[in-house]
């Protein structure tokens, strides 16, 4: 991170890191998502709060973005150099989406999973998010919503606000590009505004933790399986398998290098 960056997001608890995807992989990810669509409602998008899961298994264009360059620095920075993999997920939108609720945890009582702390010149967060937009997300459309600096507020939020109940110029939806990715700390209170765009918003989630720590109970690597039955640990990378290592406090593995 430079020096910007590092002030961005320990005041903001989120990061806009353009240009994430590049775009040749960016047309073969919707290419392929296309084609899913037309045999499989599920990949036309949600009307309620569905995920999509395991889109490790969906291809080399997603699962390249498991230690995409462009993001990685970021999360071993914020995570340390043993971080892994806890879980990914899609979620696909459909015009009139109603969206989802803020969410996030407060400072009392404690989370031991989704923190945010900044102790002798560094931060340390828990579980984090890489966030991945296939699709733009022009402002006032709906989409990712935060609350800038919640990460680090130890009073609730007022329900009324949470739920949508009335507007408030404390939440912010994030305007991005497809191929943009936003980082995110899940200690920042954030949510999904209703979803006013032109089609569908697809949007894939990957969500890494410190080496020790696991949020999901997620199974590791062996039985996932790629769609053409290929099991996907014979697909990985080196770094990747480091990456989809269960949680340890013994940190045995290797450091990932960027």
């Amino acid at each position: 991170m430079t020096d910007e960056e590092r002030y961005l997001f320990d005041l903001q608890g989120y990061l806009h890191i353009e240009n994430a995807i590049e775009p040749e992989a960016l047309a073969e990810m919707n290419v392929w998502l296309d084609a899913q669509a037309e045999t499989d409602p599920a990949f036309r998008g949600q009307t309620g709060n569905a995920h999509l899961e395991n889109i490790l298994a969906w291809g080399p264009r997603f699962r390249d973005l498991l230690d995409n360059p462009r993001v990685l620095p970021y999360l071993i920075e914020l995570l340390g150099d043993r971080l892994r993999l806890d879980h990914d997920y899609a979620i696909f939108l459909q015009p009139g989406h109603e969206g989802l609720k803020l969410h996030g945890p407060t400072l009392s009582p404690y989370d031991p999973c989704h923190y945010y702390h900044y102790v002798d010149g560094r931060m340390f967060c828990g579980l984090t998010v890489a966030t991945y937009a296939l699709t733009d997300v022009p402002p006032g459309a709906g989409g990712l919503a935060v609350i800038p600096g919640s990460h680090k507020s130890h009073y609730p939020l007022p329900d009324d606000i949470r739920y949508y109940r009335r507007s408030s110029p404390i939440v912010q939806q994030v305007p991005v590009k497809a191929g943009d990715c936003v980082l995110f700390t899940e200690s920042l209170m954030h949510g999904t505004l209703p979803w006013k765009g032109p089609g569908v918003r697809r949007t894939l989630f990957y969500k890494y933790a410190p080496g020790n720590l696991a949020w999901s109970n997620r199974v590791y690597l062996s039985p996932i399986v790629e769609p053409e039955g290929r099991a996907l640990e014979a697909a990985l990378t080196e770094r990747q398998r480091l990456l989809l290592m269960p949680p340890s406090a013994k940190n045995h593995k290797p450091p990932i290098e960027p």
